[in-house]
Parts: C-alpha cells; sequence; structure tokens
C-alpha cells in the first residue's frame, strides 16, 4: 500500500472515531438529560406524597386530640356529677340531722311538760292521801262504835301498827328532798350539757376514726381517683378503709375504726404519692411494702416490751401481738402499758412469794394477747390468746394462767391466780380507766326489770341516769290507794337487790283513759 493509502485510511479512521465519539456522547448527554427529567418528576411525585401524607396526618393527630378531649371532657364532668351528687347526699343527711336535733329538742319541751303534768298529778296524789286520811279517820271512829273503843284508842292502834314504817318513811322523804333541792340545778344543768355534747358527738368519733393525708397539690386528687374511679375503689378493696376525697383543698381523708388498718393505708398514699405512679398494680405493691413495715414496728414494739421486763425467748409472732396492743385501748386504758404494768405486778408478787419471776413477768405481758387476734376466732380474749401462745411454744403454766386469768378456766395454780390479781390491779388503779356508757345502761335496765316483775306494771322508764323511776301501772288491777303501796314495796326491792349512789326516787302514775269514735 502507498503511504497516501494509508494515511487516507488513518484519516477516515479517526474521522469516524470522531464521529462515533461526537454521537455517543450526544446519545449520553440525551440519556442524562431523560434521566434528570424522570428524577425530578420522581422527586415532585415524592413530594407531593410527603405533603398529602404530613396533611392527613395533622388531620389525624387533630381528630385524636379532639376526641381525647371529648373523653376528658366527659370524665371531669363525670366527676363533677359524682362530687355533685355526694354534696347533695351530705346536704340531705345534714338536713336529716338537723330535722332530728329539732326532733329531739321537741321531745325534751314535751318530756317537761309531762314532768310538769306528773307534778301536778303528784299533788292531786297527796289532796287524794288527804281524802283517804279522812275516810280512815271515819272508819276509826266506826270502828270505835264497834269495839266498844274511844275514837282515840282506835287511832292510837292504828298509829302504832304503821309506827316503824312511817317513821323510816318519813326519814327517807326528808332525805330525799333534801337530796332533790339540791340536784334540781345540776340535773338540769347536766341536761342542757349533755345535748350540747351530742349535737357535737361527731367531731370526738371523727378524731378516734380518721386519718388525714396532705397532697402535694389538688392535681393528686385526680390521680387517686383514676379513670372512672377505679384507682379509689382497688385502693379501698385492697387496705380495708374508706378512702374520702372532697372539696377540702391539698387533703384527702382515710376512715376506719381498725387502727391498724387507717396506719397501713395512710403510708401506702404517702408511697404512691412519693413515687408518682398511681395504678392498681402499684397499690396494691405499696400496700404489700407497708404492711410488712409496720409488721416490723410492731415486732420491734413487742422486743422492746420483752427486753423491758427483763425476759427473753418469746416467738416473734407473739410478739407482733405484744406490739399491736399498742393501738388497741379498754376504758381508754392503753393495752400495750397494761400488758407491762400487768407484767411488773406480777412480778412483785412472785417475788414476794418466792415464785418464778420471770415466768410470772412472762404470763403477765401475754394474758392479753388475745384481744388484738383476728375477729373470727372463736371463744373470749383469754381462750384465743392462750390457745396462740400454745401454738408458739409457750409453757403450760403460762398458757393456763392466760386461759384463767378471767375465769373461762378454773384458776388451778398460784401463778394463774397472780396473773388474774396483777390484771384487777393494773385495770383498777385510780386513773387507769374510765367509765362507758355501758355501765349506765346496764345500771338502768336492771332498775327496770325490778319494777317490771311487780304485777300490775303495764311499762316503766329509768331516767336522770337513773335517779328516777317513772313506773305506769294497769287502771283495771292497781287503784288509787294501792300505788302508794306499790312505790313502798319497789323501793324496798331496789334496796335490797342493787348498790347506787344517792338516792332512787320512785313515782307510780295510775291514769284513766277514755276513748271515743266518731263516724
Amino acid at each position: 500500500m502507498s503511504t497516501d493509502l494509508i494515511l487516507a485510511s488513518l484519516l477516515f479512521l479517526v474521522l469516524g472515531l470522531a464521529v462515533g465519539f461526537v454521537i455517543r456522547n450526544l446519545q449520553a448527554k440525551k440519556e442524562l438529560a431523560e434521566r434528570e427529567a424522570k428524577g425530578d418528576e420522581i422527586i415532585n411525585k415524592a413530594k407531593e406524597q410527603a405533603k398529602e401524607i404530613s396533611y392527613k396526618a395533622r388531620k389525624e393527630a387533630k381528630e385524636a386530640a379532639q376526641e381525647e378531649k371529648k373523653d376528658a371532657d366527659k370524665y371531669v364532668q363525670k366527676v363533677k356529677r359524682e362530687l355533685n351528687d355526694q354534696e347533695k347526699d351530705l346536704n340531705k343527711r345534714q338536713a336529716k340531722l338537723e330535722s332530728k336535733m329539732d326532733e329531739l329538742d321537741e321531745k325534751m319541751k314535751k318530756l317537761d311538760k309531762r314532768e310538769d303534768e306528773v307534778k301536778e298529778k303528784e299533788l292531786d296524789a297527796l289532796k287524794e292521801k288527804e281524802k283517804y286520811v279522812v275516810r280512815q279517820e271515819e272508819y276509826a271512829g266506826k270502828l270505835s262504835e264497834v269495839a266498844a273503843m274511844t275514837k282515840e284508842q282506835a287511832k292510837e292502834e292504828l298509829l302504832e301498827t304503821m309506827k316503824e314504817d312511817a317513821q323510816v318513811d318519813f326519814t327517807k322523804m326528808i332525805k330525799r328532798m333534801e337530796e332533790e333541792a339540791k340536784e334540781e340545778a345540776e340535773s338540769r344543768a347536766k341536761r342542757i350539757v349533755g345535748i350540747a355534747i351530742q349535737r357535737y358527738a361527731g367531731e370526738h368519733v371523727g378524731e378516734k376514726t380518721i386519718s388525714t393525708v396532705d397532697l402535694p397539690s389538688d392535681d393528686v386528687k385526680g390521680r387517686l381517683i383514676g379513670r372512672e374511679g377505679r384507682n379509689i375503689r382497688a385502693f379501698e378493696q385492697i387496705c380495708g378503709v374508706d378512702l374520702i376525697i372532697d372539696d377540702t383543698p391539698e387533703i384527702v381523708v382515710i376512715s376506719s375504726f381498725n387502727v391498724v388498718r387507717r396506719e397501713i393505708a395512710k403510708d401506702t398514699i404517702e408511697k404512691l404519692i412519693a413515687d408518682g405512679r398511681i395504678h392498681p398494680a402499684k397499690i396494691e405493691e405499696f400496700h404489700d411494702k407497708s404492711k410488712a413495715e409496720f409488721e416490723k414496728k410492731l415486732l420491734t414494739l413487742g422486743e422492746k416490751a420483752q427486753m423491758e421486763i427483763g425476759v427473753h425467748g418469746i416467738h416473734p409472732e407473739i410478739l407482733k401481738l405484744v406490739g399491736a396492743l399498742n393501738f388497741r385501748t379498754s376504758y381508754t386504758q392503753n393495752q400495750y402499758q397494761h400488758a407491762i404494768e400487768a407484767a411488773f405486778i406480777c412480778g412483785s408478787m412472785a417475788a414476794e412469794m418466792g415464785l418464778n419471776i420471770k415466768q410470772a413477768r412472762r404470763a403477765g405481758l401475754l394474758h392479753d394477747i388475745g384481744k388484738v387476734l383476728d375477729a373470727a376466732a372463736e371463744g373470749s380474749h383469754a381462750v384465743i390468746g392462750a390457745d396462740f401462745a400454745r401454738k408458739y411454744g409457750e409453757s403450760a403454766d403460762v398458757v393456763h394462767a392466760i386461759r384463767a386469768h378471767h375465769d373461762d378456766e378454773k384458776p388451778e395454780s398460784i401463778l394463774a391466780h397472780i396473773v388474774a390479781a396483777a390484771d384487777a390491779i393494773s385495770g383498777a388503779r385510780p386513773g387507769a380507766r374510765k367509765a362507758l356508757t355501758e355501765s349506765y345502761v346496764s345500771r338502768l335496765t336492771d332498775i327496770e326489770e325490778i319494777v317490771n316483775s311487780f304485777e300490775g306494771v303495764s311499762k316503766s322508764y329509768a331516767i336522770s341516769g337513773g335517779r328516777e323511776v317513772r313506773v305506769f301501772v294497769e287502771n283495771e288491777k292497781i287503784n288509787d290507794e294501792e300505788t302508794v303501796l306499790l312505790s313502798r314495796n319497789i323501793a324496798k326491792q331496789i334496796e335490797e337487790q342493787m348498790s347506787y349512789p344517792g338516792t332512787i326516787k320512785i313515782t307510780v302514775v295510775r291514769e284513766t283513759k277514755a276513748v271515743g269514735v266518731a263516724k
């Protein structure tokens, strides 16, 4: 080949390559432009989809927020309705209480009126008695005529037969009149004070049966109530108390007659508030924790009492009962202090008699543990306490002393007699206890039973704290003259069968009633 041909071939080759390169470059640019257009289209579509998704999300969030707000508004309205219902119920109860107090005032007025009527009838009875004396003199005159006796002789004979009873009755009457004159003002003052005390007795009961818990804010009340009241229901069911949530700011009230439950419930609420998470599971968790802590506190109190009296080896379960006595009272006397006091008294008596001092103190400390056992246990506190002590390893002598300290079992050992005596001494020493209403009620009941045992008595009422008895008799069975004899016989019967301070006035009332019916 010639040089020109080679050059021409190379030239065409170079031109072909250049043209191919240009064509491929143009195709590449065209493909790049098409891809960029597709990318822009995809990006635009993605932006539109993102806008649409964002709009839907905002719309759904807004709708959800509106639904939550509606639910919250419904719950708030429901709570408000419940609070309004409780307030209405409280107002109704208050109105009923005021109505009852008004009725009590009316009854007191009627009673005063009745007393005035009885006094008038007593005056009438005195007038009838004077008539009776006149008739008696007439009968004496007739008797003198029949028996060939003078009037004066017959009168002396009658007076002689009644002289002894008349002297006794006259002396009692003078003494009774003097005491009644002194006590009249005091009796009326006591009645007025008694009415005032009855009106405000709720405050004393409240102090003994409720505990208050301070809240950091009123928002906690809603959380304690929970959704549809589930938290408060769970709390009351788990703790066994009543939880009162009212309009009082930043305070809730725990109500229960059981001091131990009330203290555990109070500690549970304080733990819930400190934790911040309030729901049934947490309530149960913190209640169990508070209960365990309280049992440790009871055990600590029991161990303290054990160390104080100088004994050892008492089972922990028994020591918990000793500690629980700190939350029990009898006639206002703290039973924990009573147990320790009885233990020392037992030890002193045992020392004087040359007996085992520590055993005596041990029996004295444990003699009342039955008072804090579960109420489901059957039997007196002495019996169930002795059974519990035997179960946890106490000796037979100590168990017998516990069981016999109230004569549930006949005392058969010196230790049993010592424990019974120490229990009585600790409870009867000056300042240990205060008398309760039951003793007065029992005395009034005994008086009325004696009066009702007489024939012809329809009903009787012991009033003025047992210092006076109103006796109503049947008109057909008792006449006016027999009422005087009946009052004397009732007085004698009460004197023979009862012990009481001061005097008791017996007033016998006999009435004649006539009833007509208009048709």
